[in-house]
């Protein structure tokens, strides 16, 4: 049935432009530009490389978003994906119902994670996830009867998603303007940031500081009101942050040490970004209560996350209450058939073809590599570790002063690398790079080459505006 004076609606990357700017609302879109400089149109990719709609190729220095782990354009995991749509696709996973890939997918998890994390909740990504692991601690307090036990540290700086309470959870204080968020459940302690430490503190000193400021704040908030901490092993989207050695040790313990929970969210350091499939135990030395996973779960493929619990939490849940025997918690498409076997099978492509070992060959080098930028006068620190690296532009090496927010340095930076073909992400006065597990030295080598002509070319338009 054709429907009179109903749109026509075309398929080719012009329109999809047009189409895009009219109609689709942006995850961060900055209205002041969007409407006037829409989006690019990426329409293919390939490996470490993405191609947009005027068959220009770029170096995909950030993965898609932390997340395309075994590269783009997978026919393996392609041929997968379709074959289980064939066979089925979805179907509900509440009570009584599953579907092999959804049963054998965490059962893998449970292998991967240390220790006795031996339960999995299913979601679509890691804003959902990070949101179920804070309402299943509140429901697991609750059945022990402890009701009290609802409070939340978080981090300054610390990233945990978008949905209404996982951008609480977020210590990024101008993404919460606005929104209303629910911030009086959380206590937000000071980001593990080494590099703006106060000054004369070494960075023993400031590990010291920050573990003593926790302690105090758990005295202060008494700990029978505290459920859990969460962390991520190395911060994200708030800088690329690693916080000093034995931090996350030590935090572990004063959460065992007062009965709060621990919260690992290796949404982004999971699954070879680290050179760990999960890195909380092996690289950190922490055994958390909780991890929660998303991104390289599934490289990006098909929306996915997890929250993966202990044994001694699940016992807790799993315990019916007489007056509500379920667990009501889950959405539409937890354990998502399709989204299962792909995050399956994307296990198996790390595994076998060695993403990990690649990682810790290439990671050092990759991280020694850029280290060499720190020549150049505005670049203050390059840090990170393997393919997790940020560099932090400063005004002044020596007070470690910081651009005006006007002069937008981290886009400026963007722009530059884009023109020579390589995708970085602008994160206020940072380069976030964090390619694909599939990077190797040709694109490490020409990664850098690059961003050190692009780090010139900005510099001096800088000097001809007068701001350095």
């Amino acid at each position: 049935m054709i429907i009179p004076n109903s749109p026509k609606i075309s398929s080719t990357p012009k329109d999809a432009w047009q189409q895009d700017r009219q109609h689709v609302i942006h995850p961060y879109a900055n209205y002041e530009r969007f409407a006037q400089d829409g989006s690019v149109v990426y329409t293919r990719g390939k490996d470490h490389f993405i191609y947009d709609d005027e068959h220009r190729k770029y170096l995909d220095g950030i993965a898609g978003l932390w997340c395309v782990n075994i590269g783009h354009g997978n026919e393996e995991i392609a041929d997968h994906l379709g074959e289980q749509a064939k066979n089925l696709a979805y179907y509900n996973t509440f009570e009584d119902a599953t579907s092999p890939p959804t049963a054998h997918l965490a059962a893998k998890l449970a292998s991967l994670c240390p220790g006795n994390l031996n339960h999995v909740f299913f979601g679509t990504g890691g804003s959902m996830a990070n949101d179920s692991a804070i309402k299943m601690v509140h429901y697991y307090f609750n059945q022990l009867g402890l009701p009290h036990k609802k409070k939340i540290l978080a981090r300054n700086l610390g990233y945990h998603g978008s949905t209404y309470l996982a951008h609480a959870l977020t210590g990024i204080g101008p993404t919460q303007i606005g929104f209303d968020l629910p911030t009086d459940l959380i206590t937000y302690l000071s980001a593990p940031y080494p590099y703006r430490r106060p000054d004369g503190m070494t960075e023993t000193e400031f590990g010291d500081y920050l573990i003593e400021e926790m302690e105090s704040k758990i005295l202060e908030l008494e700990p029978d009101n505290i459920a859990c901490f969460i962390a991520e092993p190395i911060m994200g989207a708030g800088g690329v942050i690693v916080p000093p050695e034995g931090y996350l040790k030590r935090t572990a313990e004063l959460c065992k040490k007062y009965e709060i929970l621990f919260i690992a969210d290796e949404v982004v350091t999971a699954f070879g970004r680290l050179g760990k499939m999960i890195a909380s135990q092996e690289l950190f030395g922490i055994q958390p209560d909780i991890i929660v996973l998303a991104k390289g779960l599934s490289s990006g493929y098909v929306p996915l996350g997890a929250t993966v619990i202990s044994e001694a939490m699940h016992g807790v849940i799993a315990q019916p209450k007489a007056e509500n025997p379920s667990f009501s918690h889950g959405f539409t498409y937890s354990g998502h058939a399709l989204a299962c076997a792909t995050g399956l099978k994307n296990i198996e492509i790390l595994e076998r073809r060695n993403f990990c070992e690649h990682v810790q060959t290439w990671g050092p080098y990759f991280e020694q590599q850029l280290k060499s930028l720190e020549d150049l006068p505005i670049v203050g620190e390059v840090r990170g570790s393997h393919y997790m690296l940020a560099l932090e532009y400063v005004k002044d090496k020596k007070s470690k002063a910081s651009f005006e927010p006007k002069i937008d340095i981290g886009k400026r930076m963007y722009y530059a690398a884009k023109q020579r073909g390589l995708i970085i992400r602008p994160l206020g006065p940072l380069s976030v790079v964090s390619p694909p597990l599939t990077y190797d030295q040709d694109a490490i080598d020409e990664t850098v080459s690059i961003l050190r002509e692009s780090i010139i070319q900005v510099m001096d338009g800088l000097h001809k505006e007068g701001e350095l």
